[in-house]
């Protein structure tokens, strides 16, 4: 059973997500209905401010809470799984909350068909899509044992044998293939507020971000203090998908999440 102290940290993190100022004892209790009376409210604030999960400005202000707070609170609210989403909800909703949201369909397609062209290149041909790339007898026997293949898996055994070109060209179109940006200005905004380096914003425009994360939550090892990415693998228009949602620690996941959600 949750404490009082617990009980007033999360209702303070819940009024400033949905109001963005500085929360004060009175303001809490008018909002919430909570029983406790200002006074109380005031004393489990001063020992949430000694923990450290609240500051306050100056001494008749309000509270607002910590980024260890918002942490700690998103670490247990997002703490679930997704299967199927709303792709017009997220667009509209990250407009709309402020955050920028990245996703990348998880087609694994096998290798069907190899094209010689007149032994000036060859076409690849993968369940759903074909690749162009320059011809050569010995990649073109390389090739042929790979027929049945998925294309991540013979990305992973070019790299091993020393095919870099074919690696090259693979890995570049599976980076680029089938990622969708919702509301770049919101990441660019971010970028330009902390300087990041160029290679740094290509990493989240080509897709090589959302490659290496896995589901879960990210602060401080991928994004800058205050901010907070979100993974999951779910379902959109009937393609397993990975999303990776960055924005503030401050903005409304919960709602966002509930809102997109169609289970």
């Amino acid at each position: 059973m949750i404490d009082k102290k617990e009980f007033l940290l999360q209702s303070i993190i819940k009024a400033y997500i949905e109001h963005c100022e500085p929360i004060g004892s009175s303001q809490l209790k008018t909002m919430y209905d909570i029983a406790y009376s200002p006074a109380t409210i005031r004393g489990y604030f001063k020992k949430l401010g000694d923990e450290g999960f609240l500051a306050q400005e100056h001494a008749s202000s309000g509270r607002t809470p910590t980024t260890e707070a918002l942490k700690q609170y998103w670490d247990n609210k997002l703490n679930f799984k997704l299967s199927f989403v709303d792709l017009k909800t997220i667009e509209y909703l990250a407009q709309r909350i402020g955050i920028t949201v990245f996703i990348k369909e998880l087609k694994n397609d096998k290798l069907v068909d190899i094209l010689n062209i007149q032994d000036k290149y060859m076409i690849l041909e993968f369940d759903n899509f074909p690749i162009t790339i320059k011809y050569s007898s010995a990649l073109y026997r390389f090739l042929s044992d790979m027929i049945g293949l998925e294309i991540n898996h013979i990305i992973r055994i070019s790299k091993d044998v020393g095919a870099y070109e074919l690696y090259e060209q693979l890995s570049q179109f599976v980076k680029e293939r089938d990622l969708s940006i919702y509301n770049t200005k919101e990441f660019l905004r971010l970028s330009l507020t902390y300087d990041f380096d160029e290679s740094f914003i290509n990493s989240f425009l080509n897709g090589e971000v959302i490659d290496k994360c896995e589901e879960g939550l990210y602060y401080e090892e991928l994004l800058p203090t205050g901010y907070m990415g979100s993974c999951n693998i779910c379902n959109i228009h009937g393609y397993n998908s990975k999303m990776l949602v960055v924005g503030e620690l401050s903005k409304d996941y919960e709602y966002f999440y509930n809102q997109i959600s169609m289970s």
